[in-house]
């Protein structure tokens, strides 16, 4: 996958604000590299509109690039509204695994004493979301029933990632779900994760049951992890993962749809948090998360000068936080744009410089 055109999904509300200051980083002007955008407007009233038409139109185009950027939409409450795109994107395209990587954000003190990266690698299909529900009413008593499914494809592809991204993080595999308790339904999870043990014995792993990972999460906070966790597990664990590091901001979510070969065939990315309403129109929302979602898509091609951009775009938004170019989430005056003016300039320092010293393609 080679110079991608990246399908760019339009927003709702701040997540839409924020998704354009992303693509202004991302544009030639700044990384060098020309990129082909293909926009769908996955606003909710265009999603009304369409009757959800254009957001299968845009897992298509997803399918066929590899690629995708989302914004924040907005979810309906309302049954028989037209839902979150979020569940058809994952279904259309294939998407089981999701990424989210808390990591430390210079200058920032976090809550508790982490110091390095810390990776959820979850489901993104089956488990506790989308089973099936209903109650039922006896002589005393209503009870209320659910019924789940995991699939051994969808636990075999999490533990394969989670193993390759332990690999390339040089991080330890750790966690795991509650098999004591569940040893037909999460033990299946737990006999992927066993198996990818063997095939990669050079990625330290260090299976726990749920519980005690969380517990334990406090007192590992000098390792890299990469937390491999069933749909609603990695849910909950995501966010608590992010917030140890003290703000959602410095995090980026990816879901992935696997190949046969369980290595990305197609790679959506988008902040994990949400459209903001609050901070809509005002030019304070912090739109790094954002702009990190535009860095890793890039690191997920095989081109050298787009590595070579994400790495780039990483480094100069980190570097602007740490040298109090901060918006007001964290303590900063900057503005939303005059954050990502500032990532803009030490992307093309950075460029400029590594290109007169021959490390830019």
């Amino acid at each position: 996958m080679n110079r991608p055109t990246i399908v760019v999904m339009e927003g709702d509300q701040t997540g839409q604000e924020l998704l354009e200051q992303a693509l202004r980083v991302l544009s030639p002007q700044v990384i060098g590299t020309e990129l082909s955008f293909e926009r769908f407007d996955l606003s909710l009233e265009n999603r009304r509109k369409t009757n959800n038409q254009v957001v299968y139109q845009a897992a298509k185009a997803m399918r066929e690039s590899g690629y995708g950027m989302k914004a924040a939409t907005i979810t309906p409450e309302e049954s028989g509204d037209v839902g979150s795109p979020n569940a058809i994107l994952r279904s259309e395209i294939g998407g089981t695994v999701i990424v989210r990587t808390g990591r430390r954000i210079p200058g920032i003190a976090p809550p508790v004493g982490v110091y390095s990266p810390i990776s959820v690698v979850r489901m993104a299909v089956d488990d506790a979301y989308g089973a099936k529900e209903w109650r039922e009413h006896g002589d005393e008593d209503e009870v209320a029933y659910r019924t789940e499914h995991i699939s051994r494809r969808v636990c075999h592809g999490v533990a394969e990632y989670a193993f390759l991204h332990a690999r390339k993080l040089h991080a330890k595999v750790f966690g795991g779900p509650k098999f004591t308790v569940s040893p037909v339904y999460e033990g299946m999870f737990k006999e992927e994760l066993d198996a990818a043990a063997k095939r990669y014995p050079d990625v330290p792993y260090e299976p726990q049951l749920i519980d005690a990972t969380y517990a334990l999460l406090l007192v590992k906070a000098g390792e890299a992890l990469v937390i491999p966790a069933l749909n609603r597990d990695g849910d909950c664990l995501s966010d608590l993962v992010l917030q140890m590091f003290g703000s959602i901001a410095g995090s980026e979510s990816i879901l992935l749809s696997l190949g046969s070969d369980w290595q990305p065939e197609v790679v959506m990315a988008e902040a994990p948090h949400g459209t903001a309403p609050s901070l809509f129109g005002k030019n304070v929302a912090n739109p790094m998360a954002m702009i990190l979602a535009g860095a890793s898509l890039l690191s997920y091609s095989q081109d050298r000068a787009l590595a070579t951009a994400s790495r780039a775009i990483y480094e100069a938004t980190l570097e602007a936080v740490m040298n109090d170019v901060r918006t007001s989430d964290l303590r900063g005056q900057a503005s939303t744009t005059e954050f990502t003016d500032e990532v803009i300039r030490r992307v093309q320092q950075k460029l400029e410089v590594w290109s007169t010293l021959g490390e830019s393609r």
